[in-house]
């Protein structure tokens, strides 16, 4: 029996000739969309796809079903925005979970949107960390789930789709302007959970030392309150910054050094209109990447 999901992925792939291409407008993996090909064949009994050169093209079975694929696609996701608009949202509710300094910046400025569109919309949040956040949202506990992804780690992408928002700026907290990572070689460093102090140990092996830890904490106010103090020095993103400001204490940007936050959902696509209201209103608030704390 043909499959939605797997006809969608087809479309796609006809659209872009590249599987690459095709996961990045889906927001699945490379392997994931080759998977759903494989499926696809299977299912229809005929080869839909072969290699040229580095890349794919379509066989004429490939190009015929693709044609239909894109038609019935379009019909289905014609049917969903129509009922969605009869509807207006009304009953929709949205489990999110992310993390303090997007709930306190993002969040807030998604809402109010939404509150202007969807005034029936409801919005229920959760505090958690991006770890946790994907396990309640594999378990079904949450809808979407906003994340952050450290420079160079890679994100589970099993059952995940991961849409992009924002790149969050990074950034040195001490109590001396100007300051740089190669000044505080020899300072103590406050850290934070098992990835922040990852994060934490690769940027200053970019400036050639590794920092002693003094303390920890993962509250961003308690951070900036122990750097005022003089009790160490810390690095924070910009989203932090923004939701809290400490007197007495500097921050200096680093180059090139930033956090990718991602609206995280789970499972097949298309997602539910409420759901996907509410990622329309984070990719709406996060649209100014860059922000001066």
């Amino acid at each position: 029996m043909l499959n939605l999901v797997q006809l969608k992925v087809l479309a796609a792939v006809a659209r872009h000739g590249s599987v690459t291409e095709a996961a990045r407008e889906l927001h699945y993996s490379q392997p994931s969309v080759s998977h759903h090909l494989a499926r696809l064949e299977a299912a229809t009994g005929a080869r839909l796809v072969q290699r040229a050169g580095r890349g794919i093209r379509l066989t004429p079975e490939g190009r015929l079903l693709a044609g239909r694929a894109a038609e019935i696609a379009g019909r289905v996701d014609a049917a969903a925005e129509e009922l969605a608009a009869q509807v207006g949202l009304r009953a929709g509710r949205v489990r999110l979970a992310a993390n303090a300094s997007t709930l306190s910046t993002l969040l807030p400025r998604a809402a109010a949107s939404l509150a202007q569109a969807h005034p029936r919309l409801e919005l229920c949040l959760v505090d958690r960390h991006p770890v946790e956040a994907l396990d309640m949202l594999r378990r079904g506990e949450i809808d979407a789930a906003l994340v952050f992804q450290h420079a160079g780690a890679p994100l589970e992408e099993e059952g995940f789709r991961f849409r992009h928002l924002a790149d969050d700026p990074i950034h040195l907290i001490s109590r001396r302007p100007d300051d740089s990572l190669a000044d505080h070689h020899d300072s103590a460093w406050i850290g934070g959970c098992d990835r922040c102090r990852a994060e934490l140990t690769a940027v200053c092996a970019g400036a050639g030392f590794s920092p002693r830890l003094g303390s920890l904490s993962d509250d961003m106010v308690v951070v900036q309150s122990l750097v005022a103090a003089g009790l160490g020095v810390a690095i924070l993103p910009g989203l932090a910054l923004e939701a809290h400001r400490r007197p007495g204490i500097h921050t200096t940007e680093l180059p090139g050094v930033h956090r990718r936050i991602h609206a995280a959902t789970y499972g097949d696509p298309p997602d539910p209109p409420a759901v996907a209201a509410v990622l329309a209103a984070l990719a709406r608030a996060a649209a100014p990447a860059r922000r001066e704390p």
